[in-house]
């Protein structure tokens, strides 16, 4: 019965650790991936894009609503240096957005300090309580 429990204390702690939004995430380095495609085919990311700002890397990127109808999503920026390690992912926040239809709108954020190197923009649907 231990064991039991200990495998599945273990597997919580690993799945809480993954990088996986149940939605879309798009990368500066141009990578996209779809973890709810049922999600996708409503909401897409586009025009991914990085630039000094200050010693700082600002991203910016499109969030597209790709239904006719309003939808509400959250988003967040994740941060990683160059060791591909993240930086203070606790301090970045899932950030809320409502979507018209048909509506693109860019979300723009700033690395915690000068070490980032490129971000990952992670889309999901919000649920309301």
């Amino acid at each position: 019965m231990k064991k039991i429990v200990l495998v599945l204390a273990s597997a919580l702690i690993f799945t809480a650790c993954a990088q996986h939004t149940a939605g879309v995430m798009g990368s500066s380095t141009g990578e996209v991936r779809i973890d709810n495609s049922s999600f996708a085919s409503d909401v897409g990311v586009e025009q991914l894009k990085a630039r000094q700002q200050g010693g700082l890397l600002q991203g910016t990127g499109m969030i597209v609503s790709k239904v006719s109808t309003d939808l509400r999503v959250q988003y967040k920026f994740t941060w990683y240096d160059i060791n591909g390690s993240t930086l203070e992912d606790e301090a970045s926040p899932w950030k809320s957005l409502k979507l018209h239809g048909m509506q693109r709108m860019q979300v723009m954020a700033v690395s915690p300090n000068a070490n980032a190197i490129r971000y990952e923009l992670y889309v999901r649907e919000a649920f309301s309580n």
